[in-house]
């Protein structure tokens, strides 16, 4: 009875042993299996803008299908004795951050948020993280920062930094102010000490500042409760005016002034060029007489003369004279010696002689150069008639005359020279 008892112990024992040694060994795969938490966990804030970032191994992972998740819940909910649901922010995303801004979490709130790792068969261990907005929220610079001048001061415009709804920060921070440093800026030189001025207000002006100077502003958001401070905004520079001395603005007027009647005179001189110019071309002073400006052109058939064109040429008519002789000076007066050419004439080589002239009844011909033909024809004639009458001795002649061809005088003039004598103008 004794050995049943004690083989039924040993029996047991062993098989405590036995089941301790599996659930070690089962524990242990599943810790080693287990997927590693994201790390790093921090929030990116400003304002009411809020990002949740985690930083990620992959090197320890077996599989690189991993997902995140983001829940979060109110630390009131969560203290109390209530069945409580986190919210979920991100679930299974592969980005490695979550933007909590849409779920607008309040600014005076205390948040709880955690992150876990995910994969297709199992997941890690959840990542919290306590999160206040009025503690942890940075506060943002000014929005807009803007300059104006008036002679030797300077008027500073400060926008509210804005909220993720474009609300002022002074909505979630009633007691914010501002932190305003500024200087004189000097190209090249040593920047001289900053001065500082606080305000609360979104205008100010910075008085008694020196004339013609570059100024250059930065602004700062500050609050004390919570503590906070944002970054500067970047630099914005504006000169200061001042006052201009008389004797500056007298030769400013001045200089205008006779630069604008420069102007003025150039721009008349230029006017009556052209006009000049026009009128010539189109007016002139010396008019064409009014029968060329009435037929500028000689249509066929016309009387009227024109003007003949450079490149054309006159035509030339020609009609057959017959010029009897001057009887010989030996012989008597009232005989006729029809072999001696007239006084003035040459004797010629043949028994006929040719006048050539220009027609008269050409229309086409000018009436300035046919008037200067004709009249320099009549004045050789008259002159060699003067020149005749005043050489004749006081007999009376019979007077040479000139005959138009034809087949009866031939046989009058058979003794007679001939010869061709070019009239043509």
């Amino acid at each position: 009875m004794e050995y049943t008892t004690t083989h039924n112990g040993t029996f047991r024992d062993h098989l405590i042993f036995l089941l301790l040694s599996l659930f070690v060994k089962i524990h242990a795969s599943h810790v080693i299996e287990a997927l590693p938490p994201p790390r790093n966990v921090v929030l990116m804030t400003m304002n009411t803008n809020y990002t949740l970032k985690w930083g990620w191994n992959e090197t320890t992972s077996k599989t690189e299908a991993v997902s995140f998740s983001v829940q979060y819940i109110s630390k009131y909910k969560l203290e109390s004795k209530k069945r409580h649901n986190w919210s979920i922010a991100c679930d299974k995303t592969s980005s490695k951050f979550c933007d909590l801004t849409a779920y607008n979490l309040h600014y005076l709130g205390i948040y709880m948020l955690r992150v876990r790792t995910n994969d297709n068969h199992s997941h890690s261990d959840w990542v919290q993280k306590e999160f206040c907005p009025e503690k942890h929220a940075a506060v943002g610079p000014p929005s807009k920062v803007e300059l104006a001048v008036s002679v030797n001061n300077l008027d500073v415009f400060i926008s509210d930094p804005l909220t993720n709804s474009n609300r002022s920060m002074k909505v979630n921070l009633p007691k914010m102010y501002y932190n305003i440093v500024y200087w004189e800026h000097h190209a090249n030189k040593r920047i001289p000490q900053p001065q500082i001025m606080n305000t609360s207000t979104n205008m100010v002006t910075l008085t008694d500042l020196k004339f013609w100077t570059l100024y250059c502003v930065r602004v700062q958001s500050r609050s004390d409760r919570p503590d906070k401070s944002s970054k500067f905004n970047l630099p914005h520079c504006i000169q200061t005016d001042g006052f201009i001395p008389w004797w500056q603005t007298v030769v400013y007027f001045l200089g205008s002034l006779v630069m604008s009647c420069t102007v003025v005179l150039l721009l008349l001189y230029i006017l009556f060029r052209c006009y000049k110019t026009f009128k010539a071309t189109f007016y002139p002073l010396i008019q064409l007489p009014q029968i060329f400006q009435k037929y500028p052109l000689d249509p066929l058939g016309s009387d009227i003369p024109c003007l003949l064109p450079v490149e054309s040429e006159a035509e030339l008519f020609c009609d057959i004279v017959t010029i009897c002789p001057k009887p010989p000076e030996h012989h008597s007066h009232s005989s006729k010696d029809p072999s001696m050419p007239p006084f003035g004439l040459e004797p010629a080589s043949s028994s006929t002689a040719l006048y050539n002239h220009q027609d008269i009844r050409r229309s086409t011909d000018s009436g300035v150069y046919s008037t200067e033909g004709s009249k320099c024809q009549q004045h050789q004639l008259n002159s060699s008639q003067s020149s005749f009458e005043a050489d004749q001795d006081p007999v009376d002649l019979d007077p040479v005359k000139i005959h138009d061809m034809s087949p009866g005088h031939d046989s009058q003039c058979e003794n007679a020279v001939e010869g061709f004598i070019d009239l043509c103008v």
